[in-house]
């Protein structure tokens, strides 16, 4: 028999490195499903819903190098974009497989018609439709080849009557190019980063994800201009660890020894960062930043210098250019700051909590001692960051996944499905929020159907933690934030999943301990105290301000029951911060 399409796509995919496609099957997607089952070399993982299945194929992108999900006509189409926008935005080289209706009824209003050009156009950096045989091979060797060079999600829409049609052999390249060319700025832009770096004697470093792979570089330039290094949440765990420089992060999950040592430099220096949020980018200091996609130079900051390069081999020239420092009395002011800041840290961890009120940072630090040496940690968009950014530490064989740059909620349980199976020799530890798992979680189905080994821990707050947080800073009453309590071990035990609930500060050790020495799948639901408050050094007065406004409001209306509630709920809190 000749060979269809669709047998066509997944030789190509195998040929490619991909190990599965994370899908729900049905109708045009059928005959690629067959596809998969009879060539034998590729996994089909049977989601429960694809927006898990994009989240999914992302994690396994960013840990393997490239991974495949897909959807079927319509809503499989719109089900994919949530999990696609946060593959794409977070550089993962996502392959997505959108089939569609027959080619001959595209434009009717068919039954279940897409315009998928339209609807992928803003979460891939290559979004074609074959609407034949002979378009296919070509655009789908594009379409990898893209994901893979451009780090992004490259979408295929592939009609149904072309996937069982029969495959004709491109004229062009059907294998894959993995292409390291070695990028740096010109020997004249080192040369006046270097008399820059030389001139001032308080710089501080701050890194993202684009300088993971400098980590030695990093602590030999730091050493050279005795400067601390602050990083990003998505560089914390490559560039924490072995490191005498680091001060911690700044931004919205941040510290105050990371954000001062930013805005008391004299020359900030943006290493492989994209950092968002322009509120906590300082404006005295001189800023250079080097990144590897010119077109991000300056979007954050006024630059004073805008660089053209990838991390390590730029530092690896740059370094013979830098002249030792002997004064070390501004790294050592950072260092000292960062050491109190980490001791005021441990004040919730050695106040454990009460009864359904366990103090998240807590459980965080227990999570961390007990977890592997070489652990891949999801967490959920939320409290959870902030959990997972203060009180998880780098081994420097830890990843951390997360919703970086989407934000999305809910990105935990899905992106701990794609790490697991990517890594099957590594423990994953999902860490959620009770919001978040609240969202997909019908995919706990698809854990236990694979027997994946995952550690869910569930941060049970009974509320949406982080926006009840923004709109009391914002002098907003946190109405419609509360949830009610669910039994999420109940659920898992009901799904197939070993599963228990911690009610009391004293069962958290033991409860984690069975978790990790569990061979499959457990369920760790943990009442949290929902009044954990975690706010950044900038915001800290403003939450001041914004707490007065609303005791204000309350006042003058009269409202002196809930007065006194929110005082006992935020006494302890505002002491601190005043």
């Amino acid at each position: 028999m000749a060979k269809k399409v669709a047998e066509q796509l997944v030789e190509m995919l195998v040929e490619a490195g991909v190990k599965r496609i994370y899908a729900v099957t049905g109708d045009s997607l059928n005959e690629v499903n067959d596809a998969v089952r009879r060539n034998g070399e590729l996994q089909w993982v049977h989601v429960r819903h694809e927006e898990v299945g994009a989240f999914a194929a992302g994690a396994e992108a960013q840990l393997n190098g490239l991974a495949c999900c897909a959807g079927s006509s319509g809503p499989g189409h719109v089900h994919l974009i949530n999990g696609l926008y946060d593959a794409h935005r977070s550089g993962a080289p996502v392959i997505a497989i959108a089939s569609t209706e027959a080619s001959f009824e595209f434009g009717t209003e068919h039954f279940q018609e897409t315009n998928t050009i339209k609807l992928f156009d803003d979460c891939s950096c290559y979004n074609q439709v074959a609407s034949t045989p002979q378009q296919f091979a070509r655009m789908f060797q594009a379409g990898i080849q893209h994901a893979i060079s451009r780090k992004g999600v490259a979408v295929v829409g592939l009609p149904g009557d072309v996937a069982a049609a029969e495959a004709e052999e491109s004229m062009t390249a059907s294998q894959v190019y993995r292409t390291n060319p070695i990028t740096r700025p010109s020997d004249e832009e080192l040369q006046a980063l270097a008399n820059l770096l030389n001139e001032y004697d308080k710089v501080t470093l701050y890194c993202g994800l684009g300088a993971a792979e400098a980590h030695d570089e990093l602590i030999k330039l730091a050493g050279l201009l005795q400067s601390p290094i602050g990083y990003t949440f998505r560089g914390k765990l490559e560039i924490q660890y072995a490191n005498p420089y680091e001060v911690g992060m700044t931004g919205l999950l941040g510290m105050p020894s990371g954000y001062h040592s930013m805005h008391e430099s004299e020359l900030l220096v943006l290493l492989g960062t994209d950092f968002p949020y322009t509120a906590f980018m300082p404006v005295k200091p001189k800023i250079v930043q080097i990144d590897i996609r010119p077109e991000r130079l300056g979007r954050r900051a006024k630059l004073d210098q805008g660089l053209c390069g990838a991390i390590k081999p730029t530092l690896q020239a740059l370094i013979p250019l830098i002249r030792q420092k002997t004064d070390d009395s501004f790294l050592k002011e950072q260092l000292d700051l960062y050491k109190q800041v980490q001791e005021n840290m441990r004040a919730y961890v050695e106040d454990t909590g009460k009864h359904d009120a366990i103090h998240p940072e807590y459980v965080s630090v227990v999570i961390d001692k007990l977890a592997a040496d070489d652990a891949i940690f999801t967490v959920d968009t939320g409290m959870s960051c902030v959990w997972g950014a203060r009180y998880i530490s780098a081994t420097g064989k830890r990843v951390m996944m997360g919703s970086w740059n989407h934000g999305s909620m809910a990105n935990a349980m899905p992106q701990a499905i794609g790490a697991a199976l990517a890594r099957p020799g590594q423990q994953v530890v999902a860490m959620c929020g009770d919001g978040g798992l609240t969202m997909l979680l019908g995919d706990l189905s698809t854990i236990v159907q694979y027997e994946l080994p995952i550690k869910i821990i569930v941060f049970n707050n009974r509320a949406l933690g982080m926006v009840k947080l923004e709109m009391e800073v914002a002098g907003l009453p946190d109405w419609q934030t509360d949830m009610p309590n669910t039994d999420f071990a109940a659920i898992g035990q009901a799904m197939g999943i070993h599963s228990v609930t911690v009610h009391e500060p004293g069962q958290v050790q033991q409860a984690l301990e069975q978790a990790f020495a569990h061979p499959g799948p457990v369920l760790v639901n943990v009442l949290t105290d929902p009044n954990a408050l975690a706010m950044p050094p900038k915001v800290e007065f403003d939450q001041v301000k914004g707490f007065a406004l609303s005791m204000s409001k309350l006042i003058l209306g009269g409202r002196m029951d809930e007065v006194l509630d929110t005082i006992k709920t935020n006494y302890k809190h505002m002491r601190e911060v005043l």
